[in-house]
């Protein structure tokens, strides 16, 4: 007789976590520094991500969410300190190479090309490593995606934007996801849907590294909270720690 299957999303993601290594670091930043212009942005960021992790990064405007993200992405004026993904050192790297290493960025803004349809936006990204998604499975991921297929982007609502948005780096072939606010604005039937996207890449192994302000659809599904003021990590705080620290963050965010 067969065994069981798991039967929640969070055993599946251990179960894959246990075969593929889940320990694993995918992302290490290591004091990291970044500039535009003469504004010092962050100052010495250090934080990490594993194998089917899903780690956030919290905090008030300003704090220096997003320019972590782009710089990851090598997308400042400047940068210093270290950054390895997936064991390559990558601060004197050019962004496009950031990208061959499996890294996919989803920006707040989305980047979308309006005047094509939603199959020519997913046709259209190159394939950056091997083992992208193919059109069957973003479909099966994304049904809202399928049913548009044949839209414009011009017709397509703020949350299906935003999954074609995703949906695009997971054709790439990126194993490590930044995701800058990708609930912001949207229907709350859509932002459960987008949680139950995350939690399904968590089961295959992707790791996701998520900028978001709402942190009532962030807390269920993220394993680690980083919470950054004025360009600085100031907590780190486990999943399991969440009700113990629920005043120091409301503290920290402003709630």
């Amino acid at each position: 007789m067969n065994a069981p299957m798991s039967s929640s999303p969070k055993s599946a993601a251990t179960e894959v976590k246990r075969r593929e290594g889940g320990s694993r670091e995918k992302l290490r930043i290591s004091d990291l520094h970044a500039f535009y212009g003469e504004s010092h942005i962050l100052h010495g960021i250090d934080l990490c991500a594993r194998q089917g992790e899903l780690v956030t990064l919290l905090g008030r405007n300003g704090a220096g969410r997003s320019t972590t993200l782009k710089a990851i992405m090598n997308m400042v004026g400047r940068r210093s300190g270290s950054i390895v993904i997936n064991g390559r050192e990558t601060i004197d790297m050019p962004a496009h190479r950031i990208a061959h290493l499996g890294m996919g960025f989803c920006p707040e803004e989305r980047g979308i090309f309006a005047s094509l349809s939603v199959e020519e936006n997913l046709l259209l990204p190159p394939t950056v490593r091997s083992d992208g998604f193919p059109l069957e499975e973003i479909y099966a991921l994304f049904p809202n995606l399928a049913e548009r297929r044949k839209s414009q982007g011009t017709r397509l609502s703020g949350g299906e934007q935003q999954m074609l948005a995703m949906a695009r780096i997971l054709r790439t072939g990126a194993n490590i996801l930044l995701l800058d606010e990708i609930t912001e604005g949207l229907a709350p039937v859509i932002v459960q849907k987008l949680g139950e996207v995350l939690i399904n890449l968590k089961a295959r192994g992707l790791t996701v590294v998520l900028v978001e302000q709402n942190f009532r659809f962030a807390a269920p599904i993220a394993d680690r909270h980083y919470v950054m003021e004025h360009g600085h990590i100031v907590e780190e705080v486990q999943a399991q720690e969440l009700a113990a620290k629920t005043e120091l963050l409301n503290t920290y965010l402003g709630v």
